[in-house]
């Protein structure tokens, strides 16, 4: 199970459109949107009617319009935990939102931590106390650019748990 994983796209819609384009010609299986869409306008590009797959988001810090966010993506939570393929993932936008316990519940650790909000890029997997294999961590960095001057994303395979970076062209 193929997965794209998109964050901090703050309403740069251009790469935002090809990031999604992106995941099309990939034929990803569900998208992870780790927060910080910013306007309801641009979380347009991402809402159940316009892409025909399996959406999980989170709010970010910078999501100010809520109600207008939740109008548009009416799954958008907090924080998510979902089981996919015979992995556990939780994602939330900041890892310093997540509780010890929502790593790893009951003592188990989950198979992958999806994250954004630094916009710095995060592809690394270690295993946690009570863990048996490995945990990933994965921030797919910036969608927009803004900060670090690259447009990123991620394709995470469930099969393997495993997560390759993607550069999308501004």
């Amino acid at each position: 199970m193929k997965i794209g994983v998109i964050s901090d796209t703050h309403d740069r819609l251009p790469t935002f459109k090809k990031a999604i384009e992106f995941f099309r010609k990939q034929e990803v299986d569900a998208i992870f949107h780790a927060g910080d869409y910013v306007a309801p306008f641009a979380a347009k590009y991402i809402a159940p009617e316009v892409l025909p797959i399996p959406l999980y988001c989170v709010y970010g810090n910078n999501d100010g319009e809520r109600r207008g966010l939740k109008g548009v993506l009416p799954n958008l939570e907090e924080q998510v935990t979902v089981e996919l393929h015979g992995r556990t993932i939780v994602m939330s936008h900041f890892i310093d939102w997540l509780k010890p316990e929502d790593i790893s519940p009951g003592g188990k650790p989950v198979d992958v931590v999806i994250t954004g909000h630094t916009h710095e890029i995060v592809n690394e997997s270690k295993v946690l106390p009570g863990g048996e294999k490995p945990t990933l961590f994965l921030n797919p960095g910036e969608c927009c650019g803004w900060l670090t001057g690259r447009c990123t994303v991620a394709i995470l395979d469930l099969e393997t748990v495993t997560a390759e970076i993607v550069d999308i062209e501004p």
